[in-house]
C-alpha cells in the first residue's frame, strides 16, 4: 500500500508566511510553491479548506467540451447511471484553501495519520501510526474529518466521493477515545475510506503444460542429474494441458477521478496440437483443459498428443534415461532389452519404478528395481535390489523382495517372500512362507513359517529353519503381545493386593459402621444435630465400599484382557505344529533342521544322520510338556 506524506524535514529557517487564499486543483504542489517563495520547509506549512467544488464533463473528441460544476446529489444520479464506468465521463475538484505557518501548539501534534491507497489508487486506507496520541476534545469529531480531507487532498484524492463509509470510522474512532479519554496506539490502526471502482485486469492467453513436472531449479537446489524424466507418466483424469483464453477486462475508475481502461488481451498461443482418444477436451468460457482417460505417459508424436503405456528401450543407464520412477501404479510397462551379455539393461546406480517391466539383460550394481510385476531373462547383480509382487528371475545374486517369486538359479543371493520357488539354489538366504527348492546344493539358510521341501539335496552345510513370526508384521505383533501381556499382568497383581487390601479393612469395620449408621437414623428422626465425626466416619465408610466395587470391576476386565492376549500369543505357537520341513531326497553331509517356538521361547534343532531317508520333520509336545523335533507320515 503507498502511502502519501512528507519527507523527514530539512534544516531551513522556521519564518512565517503571510496567510495566503489560492485556488487550485493540485493542493500539494501549491504548498511546494509557497514553502518555495517563503524559502521554508513545506511540513512548516498549513492549510485549511475553505470550499470544494466537483466538475464533470463528457469529453468530446471532435470539439472542447465545458465543465459543469455539480452538487452531492447530482453525484448520487450520477453513479446510478453508470457514468463512472463511462469513459467519456470526466470529473475533477478545485479547491479553495487558506495557507499559513503551522501552529506550534497544536493538539494533534502526536496523533500521526496517513492516507495511503493500493496500486491502482481504487482503495483508500486511513492509517494511525503505532506511537501516536490523541486526548478528547468537543470538537474532535469534526478535526479528526478535517484532518482526513487535508490528508486526502494532499494526495490528490478526491473527497467526498466514493467514501460512504467514512462516517462510520470517524464515528468508531471518535468512540473510542471518548471513551478512554486519552488513547496511545500501541500498533498500527488501517481503516478502509474510500472505495472507487476497481478494474479487472485483461488476462493474455497462454498454454500451460501441466504434465512437465519439472521443478524450477534455484541456486541453493540440489541437482539429481540422474532423472531426467525420459517418461513423462500421468494418471486418470490428470489436467495434462490447460489452454488459457484470452479476456478483456473490466473498466474502472479510482479515488481520483481517473477513468482505467483494460489493454487489449494478446491471443499469441492458440493450440495447433491435436490429441486423440487417450486425452478428453474440456472446454469452458475461460480456459480449454486436456485430461488423460487413463495412466501412461504423455507422448508428442509430431503435433498429436497421446498417452501410451508400452515403452522399448534398449538399456536404462545414467548416459541415456536416467532413473524412470513413474511409480507402480503408474499403468507403464517397460521391456528393456540388451542382448550383450557383457553390459546392463539396468545400468549400475539406476532406479526404476513402474507397473511392470520386462529385462531382457542383466541388473547392475546399486541398480534398484520396483514394479508389481517383473521379469528378468539375465542376471542380478549381488548389489542390486529388486522388489514385485510378482517376480521371476533366471539367475539372482541380489536381494529381492516379492509375494509370488520364481528363481532359476540362485546363486548366494537373498530371497524375502511369501510363495519362493527356485529350480536351483547354490549357496543363499531364503526367508517366506512358504519354500519349495527343486534342487538343493550347499550353503542354503531357508526359512519358513509353514514349510520347506527340497526335491532333490546334493550338498551340505545347509539350515532349514520353521519360525512362525518370520515376518516383521508378526514379530511386531507377538513383540506387542509381550508387552501387553507383562503390563496387564503387573496391574492385576497389583490391583488384587488392593482389593485384598479393602476387603480387611471394610470387614474389620462392618460393625462400627452398622452402629454408627443407627445412631445417625436415630438422630434424624429425633431432630437432633447429627455429630460431625458421625457423619464424616459414615461417609468414609461408603466411599471406601465404592472404591471396593470400582477395582473389583477393573480387576474383571483386565483380566478378560490378559486371558484373551494370552490366547492371542498361543495361536502363534499352534501355527508351528502344521507346519513341515520336507527332504524328497535322501539326506548328505551336514545339513541342520530348525524349529523356533514362541512360547516358550526355545529354539529345537535336529542334524539328520546321513544317508537317512526320513523325509518329513515336524515338531511334536511331549507328554511331560517338552517338544521334540520328529520324522512324521505325510
Amino acid at each position: 500500500m503507498a502511502l502519501f506524506g512528507s519527507g523527514k524535514e530539512s534544516k531551513k529557517s522556521s519564518k512565517k508566511i503571510r496567510p495566503t487564499i489560492v485556488r487550485t486543483q493540485n493542493v500539494a504542489k501549491e504548498l511546494i510553491d509557497v514553502a518555495k517563495f517563503y524559502k521554508v520547509n513545506v511540513n512548516k506549512i498549513d492549510f485549511n479548506i475553505l470550499e470544494v467544488q466537483t466538475y464533470t464533463r463528457m469529453s468530446n473528441e471532435s470539439a472542447e467540451v465545458d465543465w459543469d460544476e455539480i452538487s452531492s446529489e447530482d453525484l448520487t444520479e450520477l453513479e446510478d447511471k453508470g457514468s463512472f464506468l463511462n469513459k467519456d465521463f470526466q470529473i475533477k475538484q478545485m479547491y479553495e484553501i487558506e495557507i499559513f505557518s503551522k501552529v506550534q501548539n497544536d493538539n494533534y501534534v502526536d496523533f500521526s495519520l496517513a492516507i495511503g491507497a493500493n496500486a491502482t489508487k481504487c482503495k483508500v486506507y486511513l492509517s494511525i501510526k503505532a506511537g501516536s496520541s490523541v486526548s478528547y476534545n468537543p470538537r474532535f469529531e469534526k478535526e479528526l474529518a478535517i484532518l482526513i480531507n487535508k490528508s486526502k487532498v494532499r494526495a490528490n484524492i478526491l473527497i467526498n466521493i466514493f467514501d460512504e463509509m467514512l462516517d462510520d470510522v470517524i464515528s468508531k474512532i471518535v468512540a473510542h477515545v471518548r471513551v478512554e479519554e486519552e488513547v496511545i496506539y500501541d500498533k498500527n490502526q488501517t481503516y478502509l475510506i474510500a472505495k472507487a471502482y476497481e478494474p479487472t485486469l485483461t488476462t493474455d492467453d497462454e498454454i500451460i503444460l501441466h504434465y512437465d513436472k519439472k521443478e524450477e531449479i534455484t541456486e541453493s537446489s540440489k541437482v539429481d542429474y540422474s532423472s531426467r524424466d525420459f517418461i513423462q507418466n500421468v494418471y486418470k483424469d490428470e489436467l495434462l494441458i490447460e489452454y488459457i483464453k484470452p479476456k478483456e477486462g473490466k473498466a474502472g475508475r479510482n479515488c481520483r477521478g481517473e477513468f482505467m481502461e483494460p489493454k487489449e488481451p494478446i491471443e499469441a498461443n492458440i493450440p495447433t496440437f491435436s490429441t486423440d482418444d487417450t486425452i478428453k477436451i474440456i472446454d469452458s468460457e475461460d480456459c480449454i483443459e486436456y485430461c488423460a482417460c487413463e495412466n501412461g505417459y504423455i507422448v508428442l508424436e509430431g503435433t498429436n498428443y497421446t498417452i501410451k503405456s508400452e515403452v522399448d528401450i534398449g538399456e536404462i543407464s545414467f548416459k541415456t534415461t536416467g532413473n524412470i520412477t513413474a511409480g507402480v501404479d503408474s499403468g507403464i510397462n517397460l521391456n528393456v532389452k540388451e542382448p550383450d551379455a557383457q553390459k546392463d539393461a539396468i545400468g549400475s546406480g539406476m532406479e526404476v519404478e513402474v507397473s511392470e517391466i520386462d529385462i531382457d539383460g542383466n541388473i547392475g550394481a546399486y541398480a534398484k528395481v520396483v514394479a508389481l510385476k517383473a521379469t528378468v531373462s539375465g542376471q542380478t547383480h549381488k548389489d542390486s535390489v529388486i522388489k514385485a509382487d510378482k517376480l521371476q528371475i533366471n539367475v539372482h545374486r541380489g536381494v529381492a523382495y516379492g509375494r509370488n517369486i520364481n528363481i532359476s538359479r540362485l546363486e548366494h543371493g537373498e530371497v524375502d517372500g511369501d510363495i519362493v520357488e527356485i529350480s536351483k539354489a547354490v549357496g543363499g538366504n531364503i526367508r517366506a512362507k512358504e519354500i519349495v527348492i527343486e534342487l538343493c546344493t550347499s550353503h542354503v539358510e531357508a526359512t519358513a513359517s509353514r514349510f520347506i521341501e527340497i526335491k532333490k539335496l546334493q550338498g551340505s552345510e545347509n539350515t532349514f529353519t520353521i519360525d512362525p513370526v518370520l515376518k516383521k508384521s508378526t514379530q511386531v505383533d507377538l513383540g506387542e503381545n509381550h508387552e501387553k501381556i507383562e503390563k496387564l499382568q503387573k496391574d492385576v497383581n497389583n490391583i488384587n493386593l488392593e482389593i485384598k487390601k479393602y476387603t480387611k479393612i471394610i470387614k474389620g469395620n462392618l460393625a462400627t459402621h452398622n452402629d454408627v449408621k443407627k445412631r445417625l437414623l436415630h438422630y434424624k428422626k429425633s431432630g437432633v444435630k447429627m455429630p460431625s465425626s458421625f457423619i464424616k466416619q459414615y461417609k468414609q465408610f461408603i466411599k471406601m465400599q465404592e472404591h471396593l466395587k470400582k477395582i473389583k470391576q477393573e480387576y474383571d476386565i483386565k483380566l478378560d484382557k490378559l486371558k484373551l492376549l494370552t490366547t492371542q500369543t498361543a495361536s502363534f505357537q499352534d501355527n508351528i505344529f502344521d507346519a513341515r520341513i520336507i527332504n524328497r531326497d535322501k539326506w548328505v553331509g551336514y545339513n541342520e533342521i530348525i524349529f523356533k517356538l514362541v512360547d516358550p521361547p526355545i529354539e529345537l534343532s535336529h542334524k539328520p544322520v546321513e544317508g537317512s531317508i526320513d523325509m518329513i520333520f515336524a515338531v511334536v509336545e511331549l507328554v511331560d510338556g517338552g517338544f521334540k523335533i520328529e520324522a512324521v507320515k505325510e
